[in-house]
C-alpha cells in the first residue's frame, strides 16, 4: 500500500504542474484532457488545443509501450513493476529537463511546454498501465472518482456491501483520495508560493518514483509476488 500512496501522492503533483505550468492540460487523468480537448476545439478562452493533442498522444505511446513490455517481462521472469517505475522515472526526469526553463505557471506557451506536457504524459501512460495491473483494490493512483465513490457508497452513509465496505479497503480508498489531494496541494503550493520551476518539480516526483523502485529492489522477491 505504501507504493501506492507515494505513487498518488506524486500523481497529484503532476497534475498541479501540468494544469497550472503547461497547459492547462492532464497528462495521468486524460478524462480531463479530453474534455479540455472538447472546450479549446470551440474557442473557450484560455484553453489550447496543442497541448491536450501533445498529451493524447504521448498517453497513448506510454500505455502502448507499457503494456507490450510489462507482458514480455513478466514471461521472462523479471519484476516488470520495479522495472516500469525506473522507465517512467527516467521519462520524468527527461520531462523535467525539457521543461527547466518554464519558471512562471500562465506564461505563454511554447514547443517546449508542448513536449513537457507529451513527455509527462508518456511517463502516466506506463504508470496508469503498471497500476492497473497490480489490481490493488480500492488504490487506483490516477483515477481517484471511483475510489473516492466506494468510499462514500460503503460508509455508513450509505452501506452498499456489494462494495465492499470491510475496514481494509476503506482504509486505502481514504488513504488514495487524501494522497491526491496532498499532492495536489502541495505541487500547487510549490509553484505558486515557493516559486519553484516546472522542471523542479518535476525532477522531485521523478526521484520520488526511483526511490519506490529502488525499494523494489531491495525487498525480497517473496515479498513483492503481486508486482513480479
Amino acid at each position: 500500500m505504501w507504493a501506492m500512496t507515494v505513487l498518488t501522492l506524486t500523481t497529484g503533483m503532476i497534475e498541479a504542474v501540468s494544469f497550472l505550468a503547461l497547459g492547462p492540460v492532464f497528462t495521468a487523468v486524460q478524462t480531463g484532457t479530453l474534455l479540455l480537448l472538447s472546450f479549446a476545439l470551440v474557442g473557450v478562452g484560455g484553453l489550447a488545443v496543442a497541448p491536450c493533442l501533445a498529451s493524447v498522444a504521448g498517453f497513448t505511446v506510454g500505455a502502448a509501450l507499457s503494456a507490450r513490455f510489462e507482458s514480455r517481462s513478466r514471461v521472462r521472469g523479471h519484476r516488470w513493476f520495479r522495472e516500469a517505475l525506473m522507465a517512467e522515472s527516467l521519462v520524468l526526469a527527461v520531462a523535467a529537463a525539457v521543461a527547466w526553463g518554464i519558471d512562471r505557471p500562465g506564461e505563454t506557451l511554447t514547443g517546449r511546454h508542448y513536449t513537457a506536457a507529451g513527455l509527462v504524459a508518456l511517463a502516466m501512460g506506463i504508470r496508469n498501465v503498471s497500476t492497473l495491473r497490480t489490481g490493488v483494490r480500492g488504490m487506483p493512483v490516477t483515477v481517484i472518482t471511483r475510489a473516492l465513490a466506494a468510499l462514500i457508497g460503503a460508509s455508513p452513509l450509505a452501506v452498499d456491501t456489494r462494495l465492499a465496505p470491510g475496514t481494509g479497503e476503506q482504509v486505502r480508498r481514504a488513504v488514495s483520495v487524501a494522497a491526491m489531494f496532498a499532492g495536489g496541494l502541495s505541487g500547487a503550493w510549490l509553484l505558486h508560493v515557493v516559486r519553484i520551476s516546472a522542471g523542479t518539480a518535476l525532477l522531485f516526483t521523478a526521484v520520488l518514483g526511483m526511490a519506490v523502485a529502488l525499494a523494489f529492489t531491495l525487498a525480497p522477491r517473496e515479498r513483492m509476488s503481486d508486482a513480479d
